[in-house]
């Protein structure tokens, strides 16, 4: 029995590496519209869990009980195994989690064994439940316990609020069907992109750094190529769309990693333009993600599309993909560049996990929260990407931001309103600047920005205050 007990601690650890890093962090199941029946099967699989943990860390099962214990054990199978087919049929799981699944498999078997084993001796109990303790292991069962019913929770509360999420909404690019070459597909804007262009019954091609992710993602509707250079010279597009880049808050910006964040636009930026050399028909526009970031994270009141020195990494970095990105103009495209501001939404980006913070209580203020934060919702931005590809009006250098610009204080404050939480902690300046470096700016610095041309020429805002776009989201 004491070996059995380390084999289902071995067993927590490995689930919970496995939940957090791959579910959570890597494929974001709880924000993954494909992900539904995943997490209801994860849901219902981790209660079980939760159940067996805590009987067999303070009981010995006798008689009847002994069957109701492997009913529960034969449930549990028959839930794995359904979660292996839909995983295989909805997702490319990474490498790492085909190996901690595997080992996952070989523990769990060896912990079957032994309880079989074990079991042999209780049936020859009465029908009862008989008190044991293990000491500290029968403590530590009944934690994991309780932290697999929580994450039981967290998965069917996810999987519920995955399907009350209205459809796909379709894009309206001017014409019924239209084909568009993308970059950057499968990241947060750019899979809520493809998703509402393929509602619209448009043609898209999809560049990916991993094509079969790709056709995973998207159940095979896309094309998906791992380069454009691959494109043959007479296909045709009706636009380029490119999203790509590594995201900038992440690990801490020493020279190697500002290299990978320019590498990873600029060569993104190259293979399109080669493709577009080489057409024998080139795409008519060019759809350029850039950042609010090109203005300095100390600018304040950018109401208008101008030029802006660089002033610090951020603006460099922008400033680097704006100026590569305009040489398709010489080609004769029309390029528009987004200056995205915080882009709010539920699937990915920055909103969730502060969401997640304050649902759990811990909603804070960063910096003096004076910092601005120019923002604009999913919706709008998708939109603003349709607009751009059928109005011509629309060129060069764009804001891409909501008309409200609000400090880090209205936008946190706000948000807990909405989540009706309170916001209470405050989370110092120095001390993120500490930790973080010069990354520091992009939470303790914030440019206000507002849009120029989009009030102009552009579509009308779905939600053009911050109450209005966190009460949907929220």
């Amino acid at each position: 029995m004491d070996l059995l007990l380390d084999l289902l601690l071995a067993q927590v650890l490995m689930g919970a590496f496995d939940t957090i890093y791959h579910h959570e962090l890597v494929a974001a199941l709880p924000r993954s519209e494909a992900a539904k029946i995943e997490l209801e099967i994860h849901s219902a699989r981790s209660i079980l869990y939760a159940f067996l943990f805590a009987g067999l860390a303070w009981f010995a099962f006798g008689g009847a009980y002994l069957w109701a214990l492997w009913l529960l054990v034969l449930a549990e199978i028959i839930l794995t195994l359904a979660d292996f087919l839909v995983e295989d049929r909805t997702r490319l799981l990474p490498k790492s989690e085909r190996v901690l699944h595997t080992l996952l498999a070989i523990n769990y078997g060896a912990a079957l064994l032994l309880l079989a084993l074990q079991s042999l001796e209780w049936r020859l109990l009465p029908t009862e439940l008989v008190r044991v303790d293990y000491g500290w292991k029968s403590w530590a069962l009944t934690l994991a316990a309780v932290g697999t019913l929580i994450s039981g929770a967290r998965d069917g509360l996810a999987a519920r609020a995955l399907g009350r999420l209205p459809k796909a909404r379709p894009l309206d690019l001017g014409a019924p069907y239209r084909r568009l070459l993308v970059a950057g597909g499968t990241g947060f804007i750019g899979t809520e992109l493809v998703r509402r262009l393929l509602a619209g019954g448009h043609d898209v091609t999809v560049v990916s750094r991993d094509p079969v992710r790709a056709a995973f993602l998207f159940g095979g509707a896309v094309r998906s190529v791992a380069s454009a250079r691959s494109l043959s010279a007479d296909e045709r597009y009706d636009a380029i769309v490119n999203l790509s880049g590594a995201p900038v808050v992440g690990s801490p910006w020493t020279l190697a990693r500002k290299r990978a964040l320019v590498e990873s636009r600029l060569a993104s930026i190259e293979d399109l333009m080669a493709f577009a050399r080489r057409a024998s028909a080139r795409p008519p526009v060019w759809i350029q993600a850039s950042a609010i970031g090109y203005y300095g994270q100390s600018a304040v009141n950018i109401a208008e599309e101008v030029p802006a020195e660089v002033s610090d990494f951020p603006s460099a970095l922008c400033h680097d993909v704006e100026e590569k990105s305009a040489e398709a103009a010489a080609l004769g495209m029309r390029i528009v560049a987004l200056r995205l501001g915080l882009v709010l939404g539920r699937s990915g980006g920055s909103l969730p996990p502060l969401l997640l913070g304050l649902r759990c209580g811990f909603g804070a203020v960063i910096g003096s929260g004076r910092q601005f934060l120019s923002w604009i919702h999913i919706d709008d931005a998708l939109e603003t990407i349709a607009h751009a590809i059928r109005d011509p009006r629309l060129w060069g250098p764009v804001n891409a931001v909501a008309p409200e610009a609000a400090t880090y204080e209205t936008f946190i404050r706000t948000a807990g309103e909405a989540l009706r939480r309170p916001v209470w902690l405050k989370v110092p300046e120095r001390a993120l600047r500490l930790c973080l470096g010069e990354m520091a700016t992009m939470l303790v610095d914030g440019p206000c920005v507002l849009p120029g041309k989009l009030r102009r020429i552009g579509p009308p805002f779905r939600y053009p205050t911050l109450r209005a776009a966190l009460g949907n989201l929220a």
